[in-house]
């Protein structure tokens, strides 16, 4: 059952059907990014670090931004790459070929943390 206060918001800014072209593309340029460079992957979370280097191309506020996070989280390599594989995947949604400082951010703010446990940039 739908709350009537639910029935009262303003509908969402993009259809389902528009997300799911906006993905179809982002998978498609993924498909064909990899192909161009000859890497044995389809979509970038099956990316390495080096297909990642070739391909996660962060602007310098970016780059920034990453290293900082990556000292204060103290992120091992594994989860450094998570968030340059998830930043490259929204910069894939939104067509862009750079890596920006929002981009990164985003990738961060969906970083799990412990519970109960903030980090300096939580804090």
């Amino acid at each position: 059952m739908v709350p009537a206060s639910d029935l009262a918001l303003p509908p969402p800014a993009e259809s389902s059907a528009d997300v799911k072209k906006r993905v179809e593309a982002a998978r498609n340029l993924q498909a064909r990014r990899f192909e161009a460079i000859g890497a044995n992957v389809r979509i970038n979370g099956e990316a390495d670090g080096q297909v990642l280097e070739r391909i996660a191309l962060l602007d310098e506020a970016a780059k920034a931004l990453l290293a900082d996070a990556a000292g204060r989280m103290h992120l091992s390599a594994r989860g450094y790459h998570r968030i340059q594989r998830v930043a490259r995947t929204i910069a894939d949604l939104e067509g862009v070929k750079t890596i920006t400082k929002v981009h990164v951010a985003e990738a961060l703010s969906y970083r799990r943390r412990a519970p109960g446990k903030a980090t300096a940039l939580s804090a």
